[in-house]
């Protein structure tokens, strides 16, 4: 990994998205609404150490992997972004879904050199392959993967990503997070957004009969996700990505809306407070 040095702070108040104490628990249900992960109460902890198996955190009964894992949230939520890395990604597969969201979301919004966001998708996408070897019941283990996946594809560029065959490990691995959790509204956003970027990028016909890459599908999919959560600044910003790479500037006015609704709703965490900043600048 990087030096500690280079992960920048979140550059916004973080100070109402601290969620100390019950207030994580009470606030969950809204926070991860966009990608279902269960809140790792020491219920949740036993399940995970029973799948992982040989996997598990070594020494750590469920109590105490509770409370690495609540903690490691915590910090992810209030954009402490490292730390949340380091506490998940310390736990091995069973933190990996806390550490690949922040290790993500970190290189999208707050990683400037294109060469560095690029190993740290890969290294995120290392970790998720872990997860989904692990604990491959886990919807999450196999979305993380695919964000992982597309993240990097979308900085190697869709092209080189299509002939590495990069897509057709994205596709597989939200095919199959959306069969363990048919709601799941992130992995939803991001089977859209497969759809939109190959079409984009290689047009209707190809990206049809080549990848299975539909207008419609692209279209079904982000529509589930604005149902499921039409809160989320993301599901607004893929929006208007989906719209863009569809149909070009004849739809410039309806994505400018898509993002003018991402601006315009209060963000819940520190992910969300980014999303919201990125659709904002759009609109300037």
């Amino acid at each position: 990994m990087a030096a500690k040095s280079s992960w920048a702070p979140f550059p916004h108040d973080a100070k109402p998205f601290t969620y100390a104490g019950d207030a994580l628990k009470k606030a969950w249900p809204k926070l991860h609404a966009g990608d279902l992960e269960p809140f790792p109460d020491a219920t949740r902890a036993a399940v995970l150490i029973d799948a992982a198996g040989k996997a598990a955190p070594k020494k750590l009964d469920a109590d105490a992997l509770a409370a690495e894992l609540q903690e490691a949230w915590r910090a992810f939520h209030r954009g402490d972004f490292e730390r949340a890395f380091e506490l998940g990604s310390a736990l091995g597969p069973v933190g990996a879904s806390v550490a690949v969201k922040a290790l993500g979301i970190h290189a999208t919004y707050l990683v400037d050199d294109d060469g560095e966001r690029l190993k740290r998708y890969e290294r995120a996408a290392k970790l998720a392959e872990a997860a989904v070897a692990a604990l491959p019941d886990e919807a999450n283990s196999h979305y993380r993967h695919a964000f992982a996946l597309g993240r990097y594809s979308q900085g190697l560029s869709i092209a080189k990503a299509l002939k590495a065959g990069i897509a057709g490990k994205v596709r597989a691995a939200l095919d199959t997070a959306l069969e363990l959790a048919p709601k799941h509204a992130e992995a939803h956003t991001a089977m859209a957004l497969y759809h939109a970027e190959i079409i984009g990028k290689v047009g209707a016909m190809i990206g049809g009969l080549t990848y299975g890459a539909k207008a419609a599908a692209a279209e079904k999919h982000i529509q589930t996700a604005l149902k499921l959560t039409p809160q989320s600044p993301i599901a607004h910003i893929e929006h208007g990505n989906v719209l863009l790479l569809l149909h070009g500037e004849r739809q410039e006015d309806a994505a400018a809306s898509a993002y003018e609704k991402a601006a315009r709703l209060k963000p819940l965490d520190a992910m969300e407070a980014l999303d919201a900043a990125w659709a904002a600048d759009q609109l300037e």
